[in-house]
């Protein structure tokens, strides 16, 4: 199956991320899908630090948020259930409410991953793995 070749997709966000922006992507999980990831990062340089790390894992039924500061990874937190199946088109929601990162997937409510690191260090956009990306887009 083709459709790998839009990922990864990096989208530039030079003015950060206020509260009130919204993150939309939008996209098919493939059949054999094991991971796929939305990260906002706050460089673009390798090894950037993340202020958030969207990691829909279908391989483990779980949906990881994480952060990457100073070249490590954070505690992990873990979403409520996998708004994700195989074969089939999702949307999803990374809001930025004044305490943290809101997830939403279809209309369910997945996680508040409170802020780690200030969302207006947010550089940019990427989203990679396991995933036939439509569209990534911020509001």
């Amino acid at each position: 199956m083709a459709g790998s070749s839009n990922v990864p997709h990096k989208t530039s966000l030079p003015e950060g991320v206020r509260v009130g922006n919204v993150i939309r992507i939008r996209g098919v999980v493939p059949d054999k899908a094991r991971r796929f990831h939305v990260n906002l990062l706050c460089g673009e340089e390798e090894g950037a630090e993340a202020a958030l790390h969207f990691n829909p894992r279908m391989d483990e039924s779980t949906v990881v948020f994480n952060t990457k500061e100073r070249g490590g990874w954070g505690q992990e937190e873990r979403g409520r259930g996998l708004p994700f199946q195989r074969g089939q088109p999702f949307e999803v929601l990374l809001i930025a409410t004044e305490e943290g990162f809101k997830a939403v997937a279809g209309d369910e409510e997945l996680h508040l991953f409170r802020y780690r690191i200030p969302p207006a260090r947010v550089r940019l956009l990427e989203v990679g793995g396991d995933l036939e990306l439509q569209s990534a887009r911020v509001f």
